[in-house]
């Protein structure tokens, strides 16, 4: 887990804007030319009319050399041109996910559908257009790496044309797991800088740059796949069979692989699901008042009230009851 300082620490590094600020009529133009081209190196166009109407809102955060960012706004066309490229060059490895929205990618020659939930991966100095498919506006989150040679195994990424990766259940969902970690505030990341290797690398291995019998392939793809283990923990946590051999069917591994994942981790595959019910647990107790310790325990997969008091008394010092009322 990230300690409190370096969570604190990271949490000032974070950056945020909102055309909010700004009066109506200077919102797009401002995004555009501020924003759109001098920040993000990129051309955007809006039908005039539409422009009053205009919100757009980003964050981003540090994460070493590497930028994590989310942004939400209305639709409008976006493109890297020859000029904005030779404006600001980025030398940089790029992974797109369109939370919501979607829409037509044009990039080296071909066109292709990005729907609400895809992911992209390209260099950040080739050219792209980008059509919206409907006026409801997008989310979508980036993490732009800049190039390292230690980092990307001296590979060449200049030729990456924006692409989706490919459909390798194993990797995709390990770099889904990475990329959530790191570009999320509330991700859990227990090594930032680390994770930014490992996703580059399962990044690289999803574009066939990079064979999986590589041993830094490996251990990125283990650090993504125990990600995706406790995605799976945090999401069916109240399922009280919630087991090994259940989150190992899902993740495509066997049981003892499940473990192995682990070995390297500060605690053991049942150590980490009690932890994520104990931190479920308290999260219950402050929010939700009008429900009982019994509740709360049920709630969060613990199969007896004694189990639910012994692990969180350990995690915490503290009593249920105790922890509530502090």
């Amino acid at each position: 887990m990230i300690s409190n300082s370096s969570r604190a620490a990271e949490e000032r590094s974070v950056q945020s804007f909102s055309t909010d600020s700004l009066p109506a009529e200077d919102r797009f133009d401002h995004w555009r030319e501020e924003r759109g081209k001098s920040l993000f190196g990129v051309t955007i166009e809006l039908p005039r009319e539409k422009r009053s109407a205009f919100h757009g809102e980003f964050r981003a955060r540090q994460l070493g050399a590497a930028v994590a960012s989310e942004m939400s706004a209305s639709s409008y066309v976006v493109g890297r041109t020859p000029g904005d490229i030779a404006r600001q060059a980025g030398d940089s490895l790029c992974l797109g996910l369109q939370v919501r929205g979607g829409g037509a990618l044009e990039a080296g020659g071909d066109v292709a559908s990005v729907g609400e939930g895809g992911m992209s991966v390209s260099y950040s100095d080739l050219p792209y257009l980008a059509t919206p498919a409907s006026d409801g506006g997008f989310l979508c989150r980036v993490l732009k790496i800049p190039y390292d040679a230690a980092i990307m195994l001296d590979l060449p990424i200049d030729d990456l044309f924006s692409a989706q990766p490919a459909e390798d259940a194993m990797v995709t969902r390990a770099l889904r797991a990475v990329f959530g970690v790191l570009t999320t505030l509330d991700g859990e990341s227990a090594d930032p800088e680390q994770d930014v290797a490992h996703v580059a690398r399962l990044a690289l291995v999803a574009r066939g740059r990079l064979s999986l019998k590589q041993p830094e392939a490996r251990t990125a793809l283990h650090a993504g796949l125990r990600y995706a283990a406790l995605e799976i923990m945090r999401r069916d946590l109240r399922k009280a069979d919630l087991g090994p051999a259940t989150v190992a069917q899902e993740l495509g591994v066997s049981v003892r692989q499940l473990h192995v994942l682990f070995e390297h981790s500060e605690q053991s595959f049942s150590r980490t699901l009690t932890r994520v019910r104990v931190e479920a647990a308290g999260t219950l107790l402050r929010r939700a008042r009008a429900l009982s310790v019994t509740q709360v325990a049920l709630a969060c997969g613990f199969d007896s009230l004694a189990t639910f008091y012994r692990a969180f008394g350990r995690a915490h010092g503290l009593s249920p009851n105790a922890f509530r009322m502090a």
